[in-house]
């Protein structure tokens, strides 16, 4: 949704057109300092937030907002994101993500992890349109070829309400106790997990780690480094080396339900659509990757 007309922009009477849910077509201001030079007004648009603002603290930018205004993508965020020494950090989208945002005020690293894949998404089909054709490899033939996404299938998941909600998963044995955190009972070990969502930083420890085990040459642990990643207590112990202990031994089946769990409670964009490999017809719901050309669409 468009925030301002490009008359209110640039400071000219208005048409009495009313203003249009669609972004406005690019338009260039003369410079005053010279009749020559042009500036380009780049269009802004609201991104709806999965979190709706709820767990941003009293007092921050966010704070029980619904959404937040970025600009269009240009010439300068497509340099950001073809700068090898940002790739290198792992820094690269948090840089684009900070170029785009209106209010500068607001710090990046502070961005729950669901708000920042939807204003990623945002910015994706603003710039580059809602078709994302990417290579993927089918799980059954081992064929890989051009399979396209549609970014504009892909809703909203807001917060869920416990109170209210049907999911087998979540009507029992899950609880909120305030900003972002939850208490879990696992179904076999009947220990009460303390989970909270992830935000920017959290997100880049789990980058950092991983490109360290990999220039150490250990074994790839993701699951357990997810894991680690929001869990926070064990039947109300807070001490590392202690969840790093029950992370390690917890049943398969609580593992896997404390993860299925965590994905619902964690307001995001739901990425997940249909793929057909055009190979072997195998169907398959699958996460749309976040690859190297999710911003450089073939053209």
């Amino acid at each position: 949704m468009t925030r301002k007309s490009n008359e209110q922009r640039l400071g000219l009477p208005s048409t009495g057109a009313k203003e249009s849910s669609e972004a406005p077509p690019a338009v260039f201001d003369r410079n005053e300092s010279s009749q020559n030079t042009f500036a380009y007004v780049a269009p802004t648009e609201l991104v709806d937030l999965p979190s709706g603002g709820k767990f941003y603290p009293e007092g921050h930018p966010l704070y029980g907002k619904s959404d937040l205004e970025i600009r269009e993508m240009t010439a300068k965020e497509e340099d950001i994101l073809t700068s090898k020494s940002l790739i290198k950090k792992g820094v690269v989208f948090d840089r684009l993500l900070k170029s785009l945002m209106v209010d500068k005020s607001i710090p990046v690293d502070d961005l729950l992890v669901g708000d920042k894949n939807a204003i990623l998404l945002a910015a994706r089909i603003s710039g580059y349109g809602s078709e994302y054709a990417t290579n993927i490899t089918c799980p059954v033939c081992n064929v890989t070829d051009k399979y396209t996404f549609h970014l504009d299938r892909c809703p909203v998941k807001n917060v869920v309400d416990l109170s209210t909600t049907e999911d087998e998963d979540l009507k029992e044995g899950v609880s909120e106790i305030g900003e972002g955190s939850y208490l879990v009972v696992l179904p076999r070990s009947k220990v009460s997990v303390g989970v909270r969502l992830l935000d920017g930083k959290d997100e880049r420890k789990i980058i950092a780690t991983q490109e360290m085990r990999k220039k150490q040459k250990l074994p790839e642990t993701p699951l357990t480094e997810h894991l680690k990643s929001f869990i926070y207590s064990i039947d109300e112990c807070v001490e590392g080396l202690e969840i790093a202990k029950f992370i390690s031994s917890m049943p398969a089946s609580d593992s896997k339900y404390l993860r299925r769990v965590f994905s619902k409670l964690t307001p995001n964009v739901e990425m997940t659509q249909e793929f057909v490999c055009d190979n072997c017809m195998y169907e398959q719901d699958l996460e749309v990757p976040f690859s190297a050309d999710f911003f450089w669409p073939d053209n």
